[in-house]
């Protein structure tokens, strides 16, 4: 996903086709992992980390007094995470289709939905990133290794599952 995003910004004034290569591949990993969300391992499953608006509130809150449980799967803030981003690319992946057709072709606010789709990915990027890193540090672990592998080092007492 973090390669096809890059290629799809690095490719976004190309009229090659490129561009638009990338976003329907992007668009075939956000369809991918809606499939993993249901049929994948345990914590890899939105049963498993989507949470209610108001646990996820309460998680921030226990942030911001540094007392946040640590999580073997996505905190409730990541889970909320995962489906802004999941939606935002789709999101782009549909208005950037819908820009080569008939009925919207040649209209600009279609291109200024798309642009401002992507900019606020740029910064949903940005919060997750930050908040990895914040995680990492206040648990003092690599999240970064564990996105990569799949694996965390064992529960401790508190953790949650």
């Amino acid at each position: 996903m973090v390669a096809s995003i890059v290629a799809a910004w690095v490719t976004s004034e190309q009229i090659d086709g490129a561009h638009e290569i990338i976003g329907y591949a992007s668009a075939a990993i956000v369809a991918a992992r809606l499939l993993w969300g249901f049929a994948g391992n345990r914590y890899a499953r939105f049963s498993h980390f989507v949470r209610a608006p108001g646990p996820t509130v309460a998680y921030l809150r226990a942030v911001a007094k540094g007392r946040a449980a640590r999580h073997l799967g996505h905190n409730p803030l990541g889970g909320a995470m995962v489906l802004a981003l999941l939606s935002c690319v789709a999101l782009l992946a549909v208005s950037g289709w819908a820009l080569g057709t008939d009925l919207l072709w040649g209209y600009a606010w279609p291109v200024r939905l798309h642009v401002a789709i992507a900019w606020t990915l740029v910064g949903l990027v940005v919060l997750h990133v930050s908040g990895v890193v914040f995680t990492s540090l206040q648990h003092r672990e690599n999240l970064i290794l564990a996105m990569i592998t799949g694996k965390k080092k064992p529960p401790v007492q508190g953790d949650q599952d």
